[in-house]
C-alpha cells in the first residue's frame, strides 16, 4: 500500500496520471490494485482521455457516430483505439470505429444467450454502413474483426461450445455484404479441428467433420482423424 504521507502520496492527481500514462499499459492493473486512491484514478475519466490525448492526439477531433454500436466513456475508447491498433489490422490507419465493434462483437459472443451469427454480423455492417462506408469495405472490415475476435478467444470450454455453434448455424440467404465471410466460417473449423479437437466426442467429430466437407473440398489433412 501508498503512504499518502509519502512522495507519492503528496503528489496531485494530475502529476499521478502523467505517470501512469508513460507506464506500459500492461502494468495498470496492478498499480490500481496499490491502493484505493490510485484504483479510483483508474476508475475515472481523465487518466483515460489524458492517454488517449498521448497516443492518439487526432482522437479527439473525431464526432460521434450513427448508428447501433456507441462510443462510450473514455476507458471503452482507450481499449477500441488500442484494439485498432494492436489486434484488428486495417491498413495500417487507426480507426477506432473498428476497435469498438471488435469489443461489441466479442462482448456478444461471451453472452450466455447468444444471438444468431447472421444477427451480429448484420448489424456491424449495418453500423459501417451508417458511417460512409461502401458495401464491400463493411464486409472486409466485419471479416476482420470477426476473425480477431475467433483468433483471441480463451482456450476454454466456453470457446469450444461457441465454436461448435457457428460451425453448426444453418446457410441462409442473405445478399452482399450481409452474407456470412467463408474464410470467417473456414477459421471457425479450422480452430475447432486444431485447437479443439480432444474436446470432441467420437461422434461429435465426425458430425462437425461431415459438415466441413459439405462446405469445403477438400479439407485440409490436419482436420482429419480422432
Amino acid at each position: 500500500m501508498t503512504d499518502r504521507n509519502g512522495p507519492f502520496g503528496r503528489l496531485p492527481e494530475h502529476l499521478l496520471v502523467e505517470i501512469f500514462i508513460r507506464l506500459p499499459t500492461c502494468e495498470w492493473v496492478q498499480i490500481s490494485c496499490v491502493s484505493k486512491h490510485w484504483a479510483s484514478i483508474f476508475q475515472g475519466e481523465c487518466v483515460w482521455q489524458t492517454a488517449i490525448a498521448r497516443n492518439w492526439p487526432s482522437a479527439g477531433l473525431r464526432k460521434r457516430w450513427p448508428g447501433p454500436i456507441p462510443r462510450g466513456s473514455a476507458r471503452r475508447r482507450f481499449q477500441a483505439l488500442y484494439v485498432s491498433q494492436n489486434l484488428v489490422s486495417s491498413g495500417g490507419d487507426i480507426d477506432e470505429l473498428v476497435g469498438h465493434t471488435y469489443l461489441y462483437l466479442k462482448e456478444q459472443l461471451e453472452r450466455p444467450v447468444i444471438a444468431p451469427s447472421s444477427i451480429l454480423h448484420g448489424t456491424i455492417i449495418d453500423q459501417f454502413i451508417a458511417c460512409g462506408r461502401t458495401g464491400e469495405k463493411a464486409h472486409e472490415l466485419a471479416s476482420k474483426i470477426w476473425l480477431a475476435v475467433i483468433d483471441n478467444l480463451e482456450e476454454n470450454q466456453q470457446t469450444f461450445v461457441l465454436l461448435k455453434r457457428l460451425s453448426q448455424e444453418g446457410e441462409f440467404f442473405l445478399p452482399f455484404p450481409y452474407s456470412r465471410s467463408y474464410e470467417v466460417l473456414w477459421r471457425v473449423f479450422d480452430k475447432l479441428f486444431t485447437d479443439f479437437r480432444d474436446c470432441f466426442s467420437r461422434v461429435d467429430y465426425h458430425d462437425a467433420l461431415a459438415g466441413a466437407k459439405s462446405r469445403f473440398q477438400p479439407v485440409p489433412s490436419t482436420w482429419l482423424g480422432h
